[in-house]
């Protein structure tokens, strides 16, 4: 990501403003002297230069004041209002010069004294504008200033317009007066093509218009990111140097929030690569996939009853219809009254969804896996831990038994053991064997409340 300094792009507005300084005093100086409406055109087209970088550089000062009670997208907006003026401060400036051109072709007659002077001011105003808006130029594309890129657009148009006085300096030179006039009326036309298009490029800013090019590429960022589904809705604004990116997008519903969350954090990478200022807002909805199972849509509309998802979840199928079996557990809050009454509305509401669904049975629980203060006595109680391992090498299956750790909460114990099976068995057939070990634990050694067993392949 880009770094962004504030001071740089004023550094580059406040040379352009002593750049203006210069040329509207030289410009107008030798105008006066040579009595050039041409030159004169380019002192007062100088003199709005002047002014319109005055403007340019308060507002890049203002414009990135960060975020305040009052302005919750910042000040950015203030550079296209700064380039709408300059807009309109270039247009009343043609008017002028365009009035004066055509009095001078059709009522008055003027003596215009070509000078050395009229060519080097010219030369010299041609020089400085190419380096300033050269750089103007790209410290508006490195930091997204609407308003340096306005000045730039500007003071490019003045290289052309000076360039255009020299040559109408030249045809006088040669016994042609009445094309001072004429080169006076080229420059007007040249400044009123620039600002038709600095005008339109800053009321699309103030209209928050989003060019096509940038709204596609930023929605194409967005779909390129695995996971997601839709691209239900995409917002772009500018303002100034900023840009506010919101979308809205479908993310399968079976995904655990964490997984949702990285999707997100994705895509919003995604779009700082195409906008490195950009400010991203990522809203993610549900979706519903052609794919889910209907395990997958019975989790979700537990789920959808603000519950925690469903275990021991089971779908056997009989003659085409199925029957469902899971658990669900409630706080303690809920009464037995509560608890069932709210397990048969999500009975109902699995019939409802699911038609193929015949039957469907829930076992009620009270939530477990609170925080308990538990004492780590696997040192103290190394008898029970041998004990534990000697009933545990019974079953055959069992390669071995080892890493028991014995946590006592009063006179109950919490045990776990890390035990290595065949790799060749099936999933099935180690649940079906840790059950087995589960059941001999329990039955041998009252005091264990809670058993937690780490199957790992030999």
């Amino acid at each position: 990501m880009k770094t962004y300094d504030v001071h740089e792009k004023q550094r580059v507005a406040l040379s352009s403003v002593v750049a203006a300084i210069f040329l509207t005093t030289v410009k107008f100086v030798v105008g006066i002297s040579t009595n050039s409406l041409g030159i004169l055109s380019e002192a007062a087209h100088s003199g709005l230069d002047l002014l319109a970088a005055g403007m340019t550089y308060v507002a890049v000062r203002i414009a990135d004041r960060p975020p305040d009670d009052e302005h919750h997208y910042g000040h950015g907006k203030l550079e296209s209002i700064s380039a709408f003026f300059e807009t309109l401060l270039l247009i009343i400036t043609c008017g002028w010069i365009i009035y004066e051109a055509i009095d001078r072709f059709f009522n008055r007659a003027h003596h215009v004294e070509v000078t050395v002077w009229s060519f080097l001011v010219m030369a010299i105003s041609i020089v400085i504008d190419i380096g300033r808006s050269r750089a103007l130029y790209k410290t508006a594309k490195k930091y997204h200033s609407q308003a340096l890129e306005a000045d730039a657009l500007h003071f490019s148009s003045d290289v052309w317009s000076s360039f255009t006085v020299i040559v109408g300096l030249v045809f006088v030179s040669l016994g042609f007066p009445e094309f001072d006039a004429f080169a006076a009326i080229i420059v007007a036309v040249l400044i009123l093509f620039v600002s038709y298009r600095m005008g339109q490029r800053t009321i699309d800013v103030l209209m928050d218009r989003v060019p096509k090019e940038k709204f596609r590429a930023i929605e194409e960022a967005i779909r390129s990111v695995p996971g997601v589904e839709e691209v239900r809705n995409i917002r772009v604004r500018s303002s100034g140097s900023h840009v506010f990116v919101d979308t809205v997008v479908a993310i399968r519903r079976t995904l655990p929030f964490q997984y949702a969350h990285d999707i997100m954090d994705k895509i919003e990478k995604k779009v700082l690569a195409i906008e490195p200022l950009a400010d991203v807002i990522v809203h993610a909805e549900p979706y519903v996939s052609n794919d889910e199972t209907l395990v997958d849509k019975i989790r979700m509309i537990v789920v959808d009853h603000h519950l925690a998802p469903p275990h021991n979840l089971e779908v056997h199928e009989s003659d085409g219809k199925y029957h469902v079996d899971f658990d669900i557990e409630y706080k303690n809050s809920y009464t037995f009254v509560d608890a069932h009454a709210f397990t048969s509305k999500i009975e109902e509401k699995i019939k409802e969804e699911l038609p193929s669904v015949e039957k469907v049975t829930i076992h009620i629980e009270n939530v477990e896996g609170n925080e308990h203060t538990l004492t780590n006595v696997t040192n103290a109680e190394d008898s029970l831990a041998k004990r534990i391992c000697e009933l545990v090498l019974t079953h055959d299956d069992i390669l071995s038994c080892r890493n028991v750790t014995i946590l006592q909460g009063g006179e109950k114990y919490h045990v776990s053991f890390d035990c290595s099976l065949r790799r060749t068995k099936t999933i099935e057939e180690v649940h079906s064997i840790i059950s087995n070990i589960e059941r001999t634990l329990y039955k041998n050694i009252p005091q264990i409340s809670r058993i937690t067993i780490h199957a790992e392949p030999e």
